[in-house]
């Protein structure tokens, strides 16, 4: 085994254990990660809420035990898979070892650490951008054709697993045809190989078809209640932050990209990442939608930089450029990750709000992180329901109703108990199950200013009342309530029905 692959081995060893060394024992899933982990008992072609890979791989972790190890293995084999491919990069520009070092500890001391944390589609999002970035560059060094019918299966596991990545190819696309690569479009293989990824994500097209496209009727509701309150300019501060440790490599890439002769096949890289920021800007995205943008970036500015810093005193200054990234992320490893205690954060807010990471998505300022609360509640929540469930009269006849998708998966996760929670938010919608007859209501309900939930059941059952509430005050789903109804009057289906249909009515 070469030294090369020693260290390479090192790298995605340091990538698995900070994942889960920089993860607090207080901390549980993320709300997002109970729904997709759901997914698994409903494999499909699409779903409202992501396109079908993540079920896939939801699919495995049940295989493997659906243990939390496996469900943080995921993301975190994701992002070493990423180091892996700017490894591989850096390589094909011809880059030794210094670029290689240099270009792994940019990867792995970023954002990357934060989200691949989290079972979500954003990890292999970013694989895959990375991914075929690369495969640009080695079909761009050999014109061999097999590289673009590769790229077309990446770009189709990519689409399959969050639509993101069609931005990409709207950075990417234009500055193609503003370059003497331009040519591209008119060979015939070219057009074989987008055939072929058509044809890899056309089941998934054929899902969204059949239900009425809900990703545009998804992306209109997040136009609507989240991107409205992204800030451009605050958009473009976190592009800095993401890579903080090696933004100065990437600044690098970027500037041999324009003046660096060995680079000048390349130079449409540099307008492909202004035209995908663009891109972003104009249709108001989240920040860290452009995450996968710039480990390829680095991969160029490491090979420059090796070769501009390789003789005389300037030598001296490699083991500084790769120490950079690792000092910068000192600070960053103190506030970015769910390392600390809900009471720490509470009582240290500056530097927390300095970085804007107690503004919500709702553009308000709360007492944590948006994700850190959302890793809160959880467990108390599922446990209280599952004590409700087990005190009622005919158990086997009570359905249980939640909110939204984080409360429903979190219950359905941690239950003892032989039941499902449902709900009218996201795929849930879709999962109740209306065949039985119900006698039974119990009712999890978002913290609200009265209990007009409570007063508005209440005539259809015999009994009603609230049996428990969340009291994690740092949770998101703090004063979330737990009612329950007993022994309906009638048959409630109906009403239930009418809820299916106003739901997706909404959508």
């Amino acid at each position: 085994m070469t030294k090369k692959t020693l260290i390479l081995l090192g790298f995605i060893a340091l990538k698995f254990f900070l994942q889960f060394w920089l993860l607090g024992a207080e901390y549980e899933l993320q709300r997002d990660e109970y729904l997709h982990l759901e997914l698994d008992d409903h494999l499909a072609w699409g779903y409202l809420s992501v396109p079908p890979f993540t079920a896939w791989t939801s699919y495995l972790i049940q295989l493997l035990g659906n243990s939390i190890f496996w469900i943080k293995f995921f993301p975190a084999l994701y992002g070493a898979l990423t180091i892996f491919v700017v490894w591989k990069a850096i390589a094909e520009l011809k880059g030794n070892l210094f670029a290689l070092i240099l270009g792994a500890s940019c990867v792995l001391f970023s954002a990357l650490l934060r989200l691949n944390m989290l079972y979500q589609p954003n990890s292999f999002d970013v694989l895959c951008w990375t991914t075929l970035y690369f495969v640009l560059i080695k079909y761009i060094n050999s014109e061999n054709s097999k590289w673009l019918f590769i790229g077309a299966v990446v770009f189709a596991l990519g689409f399959l697993n969050k639509y993101n990545i069609a931005f990409l190819l709207m950075g990417l696309v234009p500055a193609l045809l503003l370059s003497k690569h331009r040519n591209l479009f008119l060979k015939p293989h070219l057009y074989w190989a987008i055939i072929l990824g058509f044809v890899l994500i056309a089941p998934n097209i054929l899902w969204q078809y059949q239900n009425n496209f809900p990703v545009i009727h998804h992306m209109e509701e997040l136009a609507q209640t989240q991107l409205v309150n992204v800030n451009r300019g605050d958009f473009l501060k976190a592009q800095l932050l993401f890579f903080l440790g090696g933004f100065f490599v990437i600044f690098a890439g970027l500037y041999a990209l324009l003046f660096y002769k060995p680079y000048r096949s390349y130079r449409f890289f540099f307008y492909a990442l202004g035209f995908t920021i663009i891109t972003f800007l104009y249709f108001r995205a989240k920040d860290y939608y452009a995450i996968g943008l710039y480990p390829i970036y680095i991969a160029f500015g490491a090979v420059f930089l090796e070769n501009i810093l390789a003789e005389g005193w300037k030598k001296y200054l490699r083991p500084v450029a790769i120490a950079i990234p690792i000092l910068l992320f000192i600070p960053i490893y103190n506030v970015a990750f769910p390392n600390k205690s809900p009471e720490y954060i509470v009582q240290h807010p500056e530097k927390y709000r300095k970085l804007g990471m107690l503004r919500w998505e709702d553009g308000k300022e709360h007492l944590l992180p948006q994700d850190f609360a959302d890793m809160l509640g959880w467990k108390e929540l599922a446990q209280k329901v599952d004590s409700v469930y087990a005190s009622l009269p005919n158990k086997t006849q009570t359905i249980i109703i939640c909110d939204n998708y984080g409360q429903a998966g979190a219950i359905n996760f941690y239950t003892t108990q032989n039941t499902k929670a449902v709900s009218f938010n996201a795929d849930y919608v879709n999962w109740i199950d209306l065949s039985k007859k119900y006698e039974n209501l119990i009712r999890v309900k978002e913290k609200d200013e009265d209990d007009s939930e409570l007063e508005k059941t209440a005539p259809y059952f015999q009994k009603a009342m609230r049996a428990a509430s969340v009291t994690n005050e740092y949770a998101r789903e703090f004063g979330t309530s737990i009612d329950v109804f007993i022994d309906a009057k009638f048959d409630i289906r109906e009403r239930i029905q009418k809820e299916i249909a106003a739901a997706k009515n909404y959508r």
